[in-house]
């Protein structure tokens, strides 16, 4: 149930009194409108914002919702080009450390406003309206950390690498093949030697590159290499049978023709489909 404390705070009592009587209500934010009214004056806009403001507290007390949960904060700023009363950020004050374990915040995972002009721009008639939108990306990584969700980072696109940039007509056809058949492909087209081509599908989260240099075109044959795999066996004794094993599956050789099919064999061994 809300408490009942007044709207129009007891000056004459110690603020620290005040909250202890009227724990998690908005005590601290109607001592700030007081002093608001003081620093406006006789600004008849900005008495019509207080007094909006003063009303939204009254809604929120009725609700049941106290301030800890919800606070006029006059530092929040948002689109004074076309926001016309009172705007709105939700932030998230859980606990959070970054990989080094200092502490973090989120900050905020959405936000609005009134905006009574806006519409108005297009239909050319008044009509009242308010808005408010998502941060979708952080508000993602916030129930992941909370462990709400598990999200499984997609695997990224089959990489066709460039040895020859003569032929990049002949790249470019082996990933409109691939991607003709339903698979992700990606051509690349940045600069760069072998090394930082296979930095590149590392952070794309490839699970495979096509390599073809000029001794595989005159054979008629492709080098596919599985990355994943590879990240495997670097954890593996060299010394070991299922390394031997494995170092096959890592890298192989396959006619032009095979490039599909031996593709889509190295993205089922993952269970990679996007078909």
């Amino acid at each position: 149930m809300p408490v009942n404390v007044p709207l129009v705070a007891d000056r004459s009592r110690p603020m620290a009194d005040m909250r202890q009587n009227y724990p998690n209500t908005f005590v601290d934010t109607l001592y700030g409108l007081n002093q608001w009214h003081g620093l406006i004056g006789k600004n008849k806009s900005g008495a019509a914002g207080l007094n909006e403001l003063t009303e939204i507290v009254k809604l929120c007390e009725a609700a049941g919702y106290g301030s800890l949960r919800i606070k006029v904060d006059p530092s929040v700023v948002r689109g004074l080009e076309y926001y016309t009363g009172p705007v709105y950020e939700v932030e998230l004050l859980l606990d959070a450390t970054d990989e080094k374990g200092r502490p973090v915040r989120f900050g905020s995972v959405g936000g609005g406003g009134r905006y009574d002009g806006l519409v108005s721009r297009f239909r050319g008639e008044p009509v009242p309206a308010t808005g408010f939108s998502i941060g979708v990306s952080r508000l993602l990584a916030a129930l992941m950390h909370l462990g709400k969700i598990e999200a499984k980072p997609e695997p990224g696109p089959v990489i066709v690498t460039v040895l020859d940039r003569d032929r990049l007509a002949d790249y470019q056809r082996m990933a409109a093949t691939l991607r003709a058949a339903g698979i992700r492909a990606e051509l690349y087209l940045g600069a760069g030697k072998f090394g930082p081509q296979m930095k590149y599908a590392d952070r794309r989260r490839s699970p495979c590159v096509v390599i073809q240099g000029s001794d595989e075109k005159a054979r008629g044959e492709v080098q596919i290499k599985d990355l994943i795999v590879g990240a495997e066996l670097a954890g593996l004794s060299k010394e070991r049978d299922d390394y031997l094993r494995r170092q096959a599956e890592a890298q192989f050789a396959a006619k032009e023709h095979e490039l599909v099919a031996k593709v889509r064999e190295v993205l089922a061994r993952h269970g990679v489909n996007w078909e």
